[in-house]
């Protein structure tokens, strides 16, 4: 199989790595660590200067009419600049209502997704109980759940959408290592909820858009790792030559080669399976969050190491990477939990 981008995926791949080059810098970055970990300017030019926020949902509905390539393409370029934006949690309740919401429930949600008019989050195996329509339960590591407004939750074959701020919710944030993406809890005592039409649908749609994101988002991150280590490299000079010329130098660099360019095969293998609704999109999505989190976080570890004692420090920008990736390593299912789910699909095509 040969893969390429089409003319118009190349174009919106060069325009957004293009803009959060420009935007997503390390100062507005740290500025929004120190607040709710959202870049709000950031966010309001994504949504409504380049109509991202709508990249993977249908036209009739405000959105792009565009598909998981194509969001892999944006959260990739968001990922190579560590931006500070709820990406994550708004992919996965977009596409949780365009695929299991009824006609509805999508003309009532989408077009404010699709705008950027809303910050939603979303729960990971959640434990709840829900009488009338009405949720409790407590729901841990919420990616911006102190910020958001909606809330993605699921038990079954069912899913509903909850108001962050509307009664019987309370929320408390965490101070988390990795503050571009702070977690909250919320805790929920007979919360109204909006259960959408087609459970099953929305909870795949929902995860396969997670894991997509956060896949790419890590190829993003571990291109961006090696980059700069490659930069500095020919920057820095030891005992009078640059520091890249130094064979063990050139090892590490080509190890985290090596591994960044499977990882891209991985993330675009899983996007394209899920936009084509290949039988091997469960197979390539679990394999994808793993592998590719797994790259990014040696990457990042490399970074640091590589830039020698100024990779430590807080001013250098190599700590927000490593958080980053430490972070997706754990968010929804951790590489030991999806290659369960690889053997397990691999083993039952077998038999």
């Amino acid at each position: 199989m040969e893969f390429a981008f089409t003319d118009e995926q190349a174009m919106i791949a060069e325009t957004v790595r293009g803009f959060f080059a420009e935007n997503a810098t390390s100062e507005r970055t740290r500025k929004a660590m120190a607040a709710d970990g959202i870049d709000r300017e950031l966010w309001s030019s994504f949504a409504t200067e380049l109509g991202l926020a709508g990249i993977g949902l249908p036209e009739e509905h405000g959105g792009a009419g565009l598909g998981m390539v194509e969001m892999a393409l944006v959260a990739e370029a968001a990922g190579a600049q560590v931006a500070a934006l709820p990406l994550l949690g708004h992919v996965m309740i977009g596409q949780a209502i365009a695929r299991g919401g009824s006609e509805a429930q999508k003309a009532e949600w989408l077009p404010r997704l699709a705008a950027g008019e809303l910050i939603a989050t979303a729960a990971w195996a959640p434990q709840l109980a829900v009488e009338d329509g009405r949720i409790s339960g407590t729901f841990p590591f919420l990616p911006h759940g102190a910020s958001a407004d909606l809330l993605l939750v699921h038990s079954g074959s069912d899913a509903w959408i909850v108001d962050l701020k509307g009664a019987g919710v309370s929320v408390q944030a965490h101070v988390t290592m990795d503050q571009t993406r702070p977690f909250a809890t919320a805790t929920l005592d007979g919360a109204q909820g909006e259960q959408l039409a087609d459970g099953d649908a929305a909870i795949a749609g929902a995860l396969a858009a997670g894991w997509i994101c956060l896949a790419a988002e890590a190829l993003g991150g571990a291109q961006a790792t090696l980059d700069r280590t490659v930069a500095y490299s020919k920057e820095r000079v030891q005992f009078g030559r640059q520091i890249g010329s130094f064979q063990a130098y050139k090892h590490r660099l080509a190890d985290m080669m090596i591994e960044i360019e499977q990882a891209r095969s991985a993330v675009y293998w899983a996007a394209c399976a899920v936009d084509e609704g290949s039988d091997e999109a469960q197979v390539a999505l679990h394999s994808a969050k793993a592998f590719c989190a797994d790259t990014y976080f040696m990457c990042a570890g490399n970074m640091i190491q590589l830039h020698g004692g100024i990779g430590f420090t807080w001013e250098h920008d190599a700590h927000l990477f490593f958080k980053r990736a430490r972070s997706i390593q754990t968010l929804l299912g951790d590489g030991q939990w999806h290659r369960e789910q690889v053997a397990s699909a691999v083993l039952g095509a077998a038999a």
